[in-house]
Parts: C-alpha cells; structure tokens; sequence
C-alpha cells in the first residue's frame, strides 16, 4: 500500500469538540430511489441534523427564502445560541419568528411568544422531553411538560401560525416578550419597542434592537383567534391591566404582556405578521399570505412548496444515510438568503430608506458571502439560475442604496463580516454562465471597483457603529504596497489572497463589459497572492512591513481575529489561487509540489497552537479543516496533480465521516447553507473550484444515479460500478466525449442536458 494511503487510513478525523471514529453506517440490501412520491422526499429531511455541536441550525417552520423562521428558543447565551436552539437543551423560553441558519454569531430572534399555564410568573420558562419534539419542513411540534400544552408552529413567508392545545381548558395564557433577545453577552439588546393594543385579539408594534445588525427593526402584527378576556402588562416588571387603545412609543423598559385567554377545549391559534417596513406592512403580510385560520392548509401549502425545490434533484443510491444527509442538505441550502420585501413590494434598504420593489423579484438579506460564494450560489447557478440571478441582483442594489457592495447583509445593514469583498465573485459566477444581461455589466463592475478599495468616506460615515467593520483598513495596503502588511493589521494573509481572487473576478467583469483598461489593472492585482508564498516554508506565510517574511513563523498557530490568517493557520490557507492554478503549479514549482504539500496537509499532526485558536477550526484530517470554508476546494486540487485518486478517498472520508443523519451529523457552522450546498455537489460528483471560471471538476460521487432539472431539460449523473469500496474514478465522459484525463467539463455542457457517465473501482486507476 502507498504510504500515502496508509497515513490516510490511520490518521486520526478530529474536531475541535467531536471526535468521529466509525464509517458511516447502513446501506439498504435493496435500492432505493430518491423521486418519488412527495413524500418520500419530505421524509428524508430531518431539521433536527445540525442543531448539535456547533451546527447552529435550527428546528422551526420556514418556507424557501421566508423572511420568516418560526421556532423554538432554548439557548439564549453563548456561541451555541447562534440560532436560538441547541439539541442538548430541554427548556424552550419562546417561540420567536426570526432566526439565522448555521450562523458563528447570532442575532434576531424576533417577537417571542409562549404559550403557558400555571403560575403566573413574570417570565414563564417551558421544559420539554425531546422524545415529543416533531420537526419536518414546514412543521414543528412539542410538548410543554410542565404546562400541558402541545405547541405547533407553521409559517407562510411573512406569517407565523401558532396552534396551543391547552390540557386544563381552564387555563389559558399566552406570553409576549418584548424583552427577548438572543446571545445579549454578545452585545445584542433591545433598543425600543413601539406597542399598541389596537383590540381585544389584535396588537401591533415594532420591535427596534441593536446586536450583529447596528439598526435593526421588525414590526408585526399579531391576531388572535378570539378575544382575550384580560392583558396584563409587565414594564420593568411592575403590573398593570391595560385596554385596548393603549400604546407607547419607542418604550425603552422591559415589556411582558400576559394575554388570559378565554377557557375552552378547542387549540387556541395566534398568527403573527411581520415587515421590516412598518406595522401596516405587516398587516398587508397577514391578511395578504394568510386571511385564514386553518393551521393543516398552511402545512400542506408548506409541504408542497418544499417537496418542489427537494424534486429539482433526484437521486438514486443503496445507501439511506445518504439520501437523509442528501435531501435536508438541499433543504438547509434554501432557508437563506431571506426575502426582506413586503408583499407589495416594499423593503427597507442599506441607506435605512423605503425602497419600492418588484414583488416577484423579491429583496434580500442575510447573505454568508464569504461561506457561500463557493458552493451555494454556484449550485443556485445550476438548479435554480433565476434566483441565483436575483441575488446578484440584489446584492448590486444593496450597492446602489450603500454605496459599496456588503459582505455580510442582514437585516438592512453592513455587518462587514469576514475577508474581502466576495459579492463580485457571485457576480462573476453569473457572467460566466450567461446570466447576466449586457445591460447589467457596466454597473456591476462600477459596484465591483467601488467596493475593492479603501472607503474613507463610508470610514466617518461609520464610525461609533458595527458597520465600521465593513471599512477596514488591508484594501488600502493592498492598493499601496501591493500587499497587507501582517504588523498593521491582523489576518493579512487570508485578505490578501481572497482579494486578489476577488481582483481577478473583478477583471472578469470588466473584460464582459468592454472596460479593458480596468481589465488590465485587475488583472495585474489578482497576481499579488503571488507575494505571501515562500519558497522555503513551502507556505502561504505573513509579510511585515519592510517587505521580510515574519520570524519566527509557526504555521500551526492560531488566534481568533488576532492572526495573521482568518479562522484558520498556515496549512489550511496556502493552497489558495483557484484563479491562477496554472500560475500557481508555476510559482510553487509543479504538480509534484503541490501533491507533496496536499499530502503534508493531510497526514501531518492535527495539532493547532495557541491559546486563543479560533473554534471555527473542525472537522481536521490532518491540518485539514472542512467545518471551516477555506478547505473546502482543497481535496480537489489533486486533481492538478498527477494522483486525483488521493482526492477521490479523502472526498469519500470527508462525505461519510463528517455528514450524519444526527443532530451532531454537521462538523461545523452549517453557515446559511454552505456546508449543505458542498455536499450536495460532492455527492454528485463535482465541484467549482473556482466560481467566475465555468467550469467544474469530478471527485467522488456518492449517488448510484441523479437527475437534476434544468430550465430546458435535465441533467443526468450515471456512476456505474459505484459502492463504499469503489471510490475511484476509472473513466468519465460528459455527452459521450472521454474526460477521463482532465476530469474537467464546462458550465455550457451541463446547461445543454445530457449525461455525466463515470465508471468507479476500488483501485486508483493507472
């Protein structure tokens, strides 16, 4: 056996909270097929898998792109409680209707409700056994034990519909806290609340906080089936009985109000509409999405809407591990982005304003750029390219109303979040594929330009806020040095290779748009990655000021934001120029070089330094790291090298040891869809390493058959000869034509239809 293989076979999978062990388990004796009936699909999606470890998912009713995400808040403080919800938890504080999805900082959690009996305490608290607890797209149930109440929640876009089955009929109340905030130790709080009761079943406000999001606000209105007979309101937890017409304005006090419902044994069902526009907004919303009361409808509607998106996919394997971890991977890879507009059209933009929209278009936000610029938006390119269209394009309005592209939108605001300014390789994704119109160009490489290079004006337009994170201070050294210095500030080699991806992605722009000049200046800068690499170390290593590499160097030491590299070390971020692999094989010394490194990478030490090392590092093979998105394209890079089967196992390890139909079943921050989106396309069998260059690169697929449907036909996948031990590729061929020796096809011959055909072994071909 090659040593190499050896080192593989006994290296050690780690992560930095979990140690995975064992191969995946089960396959069925007979096939089974993914495309059938709906519900065979809707049955493979499990909500549950990453709401452990540190998958920061959640379990709660959304739809695709809703601005709503109804669901349980049971973890309030620390990194855990990202999305409100962890799976080790067993009491829940609210049921509130925003979250985030896999996120490594949370916010939202906005307009919290809980049913409850019993004593009528100031802020009620519910515990619940996890064997009541039911999650399916579209649904989520539990039981309230210390209450005696099933709670069931389901959710249109824009709407959140609570169903409660009171067990004493007797005793029925229903809390509103408009106090509830998630991870406020991390400086997330409740800035104001707007409230009025407008009548004895319906109450309308605007929930104003401060946190991840500098100024963020959600108004709402909630209806209630029937009357209540009483509300009491708790400011700073004095009590007081109010009626309707009550209200205030921007009350900057702790506000609780119990709601006495009357008695009966019928459920009780709340709806709550929500806008980030204003409170009549979200009454257009509610009557617009759901001028009903019937919870099962909502439900099915819900059922029917996933069952589509899950179907744009079809896949056939032995294997039902896979097919769980398949489907709610393309289910995690559809809650974000959110669609931030009203039903008329309305939204609130970067600039704070009232913006009028296309209603079909949609707006919208939470956008985890740098995590998913590398697989989620090209996989939308494939199953869904108007949409993958109208995030492009809503990127470049966020421009036009802030005057730069974001990072990391949410809710209305820059959040500046991570290195580089990766919204233009989403653009250059588009282009390359032919999405973009011609009229579109000029624009977007005015927004690309603008957004490369240091904002002083956005620099005092920010300060005093956390939009000021947006406008740092490495693209101002990129433009004078030509490179980031790593004595100035923090991080500098992960910015400076990604902008010079990005400065490569910005010249792919300007060359579609006829701009040459800028074509030519973008070009020169994608070529400074080139100025971190050292010969010696065989590294991507830091530069000081005076032009020397830093000394003394430890390539495994890290620090959280503190680092000459983001969320990660030296190993994981020197194997980072998918623009340039051919200039890169160049500057390195060849293909034999870059096959000892990657072989280094994997089998080295899985040690990392440092006292303060980012917790983002997980899911190690070696120095490896795939919970983290820098590594994501690595295992694929062997195929630059003359061993791609060494790839093709380490993409079968990753695939079956770090993706579980469990809670802990995703290795790191599911990140708005990014690790999914890497699966689902892995699973497949390929992989962009390099989105603005269409073209996609063959690992090792999982799936026995696959047809995903395209606008103008359907693209099929067959793997023959494919089976846990056959994880080599012995031959591809893509519409019949051999790409067995480049293990290359284009974006144009999946666009046609047509079939991929790849042969598998269980011996690395010759």
């Amino acid at each position: 056996m090659h040593i190499y293989h050896q080192l593989l076979r006994s290296a050690v999978v780690t992560s930095a909270a979990l140690v995975v062990a064992t191969a995946l388990v089960t396959s069925c004796s007979s096939k089974t097929v993914g495309g059938g009936s709906d519900d065979q699909l809707l049955s493979f999606v499990d909500p549950f898998i990453g709401t452990g470890e540190h998958g920061h998912t959640f379990p709660g009713a959304t739809r695709p792109n809703a601005l709503v995400q109804f669901s349980p808040d049971t973890h309030l403080i620390g990194w855990d409680a990202s999305s409100g919800y962890h799976a080790s938890d067993s009491v829940i504080y609210a049921f509130s209707l925003t979250h985030l999805s896999g996120t490594g900082i949370g916010d939202l959690g906005d307009v919290a409700l809980l049913p409850f009996s019993g004593t009528d305490s100031l802020k009620p608290v519910a515990t619940f056994d996890k064997a009541t607890e039911v999650a399916s797209p579209g649904y989520y149930a539990v039981q309230l034990q210390n209450f005696g109440i099933k709670a069931e929640l389901t959710s249109t876009d824009r709407v959140g519909l609570l169903r409660a089955t009171y067990a004493d009929s007797t005793d029925r109340k229903l809390l509103l806290d408009l106090g509830h905030i998630l991870q406020p130790n991390w400086g997330h709080k409740v800035m104001g609340n707007d409230f009025r009761l407008v009548n004895d079943s319906t109450i309308q406000g605007t929930y104003y906080t401060k946190g991840w999001a500098e100024h963020h606000q959600l108004s709402y209105t909630i209806r209630l089936a029937s009357p209540v007979d009483s509300i009491a309101l708790y400011r700073d937890g004095k009590r007081e009985l109010i009626q309707p017409g009550y209200a205030v304005t921007k009350d900057t006090a702790d506000l609780k109000l119990h709601l006495y419902l009357p008695a009966g044994s019928e459920a009780y069902q709340v709806k709550i509409g929500v806008s980030a526009v204003s409170p009549e907004g979200a009454e257009k919303n509610l009557t617009a999405e759901l001028p009903h009361w019937d919870f099962d409808a909502v439900h099915q509607e819900s059922r029917r809407i996933w069952s589509e998106v899950l179907s744009r996919i079809t896949i056939e394997t032995k294997d039902t591990t896979v097919l769980k971890n398949f489907y709610t991977a393309v289910y995690h890879a559809h809650i974000a982005p959110y669609n931030y507009q009203d039903v008329d059209g309305a939204f609130r933009g970067m600039d704070k304003q009232i913006h009028q929209g296309d209603p079909k278009d949609g707006h919208y936000t939470v956008f985890s750029i740098w995590d998913t610029y590398r697989a989620l938006h090209p996989l939308l390119t494939i199953i869904d390219p108007d949409q993958a269209l109208r995030y492009g394009r809503s990127l470049v309005q966020d421009y036009q109303e802030g005057t730069i592209l974001p990072r990391w939108p949410l809710a209305a605001n820059y959040t500046g979040c991570m290195p580089a300014y990766h919204s233009v390789s989403i653009l250059a994704d588009l282009v390359a594929k032919g999405l973009a119109s011609k009229e579109d160009l000029r624009l977007w490489t005015e927004a690309a330009v603008r957004s490369s290079i240091y904002r002083e004006d956005l620099a005092k337009k920010f300060a005093g806020t956390r939009e000021l994170d947006l406008i740092t201070r490495h693209p101002y050294y990129k433009e004078l040095l030509g490179f980031v210095p790593a004595d100035s500030v923090p991080e500098s080699v992960s910015w400076g290779v990604e902008m010079a991806y990005d400065d490569w992605c910005i010249a792919r722009l300007a060359e579609a748009a006829g701009l040459d000049s800028i074509r030519q200046v973008y070009d020169k800068k994608a070529l400074y990655y080139q100025r971190y690499w050292d010969h010696e170390t065989k590294l991507m290593r830091p530069v000081m000021a005076d032009g020397k590499f830093r000394t003394p160097f430890n390539p495994r030491f890290s620090a959280h934001e503190k680092s000459d590299y983001t969320e990660g070390n030296a190993y994981q971020w020197s194997f980072y120029a998918p623009h340039d692999m051919e200039g890169f094989l160049k500057l390195m010394g060849g293909k034999a070089v870059l096959e000892q490194n990657l072989d280094t990478l994997f089998t080295t030490s899985s040690r990392i330094d440092g006292a303060e090392q980012s917790g983002d590092i997980t899911g190690l093979i070696g120095q490896y790291a795939h919970g983290n998105e820098p590594s994501h394209h690595i295992a694929y890079l062997y195929n630059y090298t003359a061993s791609p089967h060494k790839g093709q196992a380490l993409l079968d390890t990753v695939l079956r040891h770090f993706y579980k139909p469990t809670p802990d079943g995703i290795i790191g921050n599911e990140d708005c869809g990014q690790m999914s989106a890497w699966y689902i396309l892995s699973a497949l069998g390929f992989y962009q390493v390099c989105p603005g260059k269409a073209e996609y690169t063959i690992g090792r697929p999982l799936v026995d058959k696959a047809t995903i449907r395209l606008k103008s036909g359907t693209f099929t996948i067959e793997v023959k000869g494919n089976s846990p031990a056959n994880k080599y590729v012995q031959s591809a061929k893509i519409n019949g034509r051999d790409i067995t020796g480049t293990l290359t096809f284009s974006h144009a011959d999946l666009r046609a239809g047509g079939t991929l055909e790849i042969v598998m072994s269980d011996k690395p071909r010759k």
